[in-house]
């Protein structure tokens, strides 16, 4: 539960804030042993909407984790103990509310005892990720816990940048399409049926494309609302179900890893973040089972998360990594299968590893790139085609009529 509070600190300085605790009893003593005289301390009330479990924990973006985890890793390697680096990082995010309780939250667990790893999985204030705090709590029983937090804050900010990256990359192509289809949609409902009147009064036989024009432009113009409807609809009732529906989510992870060219950069870019974050977990000390386990949890695409938890599996059993991938009946990139079995043949799979999430993430870019040259003149060809082919269609009887 979360408690708000007002009262005095040890320096006499008024404070408001709030404290995460079990019970009223626990929120008390967490003051007391942090030297606050608290003068009054509720249950910080939840909003209308609690009730209904709209309310849900903040899931921290990896910009503001990857920033988080470079800073305490600085002040570490200074030579600040983690209780000290946490209350300094607290001051600079004063103005986001649930940050500034995560930090105060992890570190009043760090002031009753609990190690950092213990403190990350206890609070209950934001969402993090498990490879996140399994890393951590390798690094920390290992010593080198400032090592992995700066190798965290890197994977973190290189996904953030992937990520803008192909938003920024799409955002022109999407615009675009968009455009396109509202003009079209437009030029079809409003313009096309005021100009079918001054057809209709030449009572004379009409080209085949502006019979086709004027057909659609009718069909659009009367069911203009319900093609909206039907498009809303099933947009919301394609969400439910990616939401909800698991065996509907898989068909369509499947079906996009069969789509020719956006299939394999889907695969790709997966594989590129689970080797990624696979070397960094090896490279942490975390066991190689659950490194496989932990990668496989990263990644979105749902068939390539399953073969991946069935190749664990199976190397629970005493098989390698790259005969379970062989084996599955998922076609994956048969030169991913066989650098993992150099990698485990040679006991370098760390650097094999960190060499495929490089290289397939410039793959990926490349792919993205070329993909973006090429569609940028096929969406102005289709624009510019289909506003030509309607305009067209539209002067064809006026220019049969002045011939005639």
């Amino acid at each position: 539960m979360i408690f708000k509070f007002k009262g005095i600190d040890s320096y006499g300085k008024k404070v408001s804030d709030k404290i995460e605790a079990v019970s009223l009893a626990e929120a008390k003593s967490k003051l007391k042993a942090k030297n606050i005289i608290y003068q009054s301390i509720s249950e910080d009330s939840a909003s209308l909407f609690a009730n209904f479990n709209f309310t849900k924990k903040y899931k921290i973006r990896a910009k503001e984790l990857s920033s988080l985890s470079r800073e305490l890793a600085m002040y570490i390697r200074s030579g600040i103990t983690i209780v000290s680096a946490l209350k300094i990082i607290q001051t600079h995010y004063e103005k986001n509310k649930k940050l500034n309780l995560f930090l105060t939250t992890v570190s009043t667990h760090l002031d009753e005892g609990k190690d950092f790893y213990t403190a990350l999985d206890t609070q209950k204030v934001v969402i993090l990720p498990d490879f996140y705090k399994q890393s951590i709590r390798v690094s920390e029983s290992g010593g080198i816990l400032d090592e992995v937090l700066m190798e965290l804050s890197r994977f973190l900010k290189e996904q953030d940048k992937i990520t803008k990256e192909i938003k920024a990359a799409f955002a022109y192509p999407t615009f675009m399409i968009v455009i396109s289809l509202l003009m079209i949609s437009f030029m079809l409902a409003f313009v096309v049926p005021q100009i079918t009147g001054i057809f209709e009064s030449m009572h004379q036989k009409l080209p085949t494309p502006t019979i086709v024009v004027i057909a659609m432009g009718d069909f659009f113009n009367h069911n203009f609302t319900t093609i909206l409807a039907v498009i809303f609809a099933s947009t919301a009732i394609f969400m439910l179900l990616m939401n909800k529906s698991y065996n509907f989510a898989y068909s369509v992870h499947k079906l996009i890893l069969k789509t020719p060219v956006f299939g394999e950069i889907a695969q790709k870019s997966e594989l590129a973040r689970f080797s990624y974050i696979a070397s960094l977990l090896t490279r942490s000390g975390v066991p190689f089972v659950q490194t496989i386990n932990l990668g496989a949890n990263i990644l979105n695409n749902l068939v390539l998360k399953e073969l991946f938890s069935g190749a664990a599996k199976k190397v629970v059993e005493g098989k390698l990594l790259s005969n379970a991938l062989n084996d599955s009946k998922t076609n994956i990139d048969y030169a991913f299968i066989q650098s993992i079995a150099l990698g485990e043949e040679t006991s370098q799979i760390e650097n094999v590893l960190s060499n495929l999430s490089e290289l397939y993430f410039e793959e990926n870019r490349d792919k993205v790139s070329m993909l973006l040259t090429l569609l940028e003149p096929a969406l102005m060809l289709f624009v510019g085609g289909s506003i030509g082919f309607i305009v067209a269609a539209m002067l064809l009887p006026i220019f049969s009529m002045s011939i005639s």
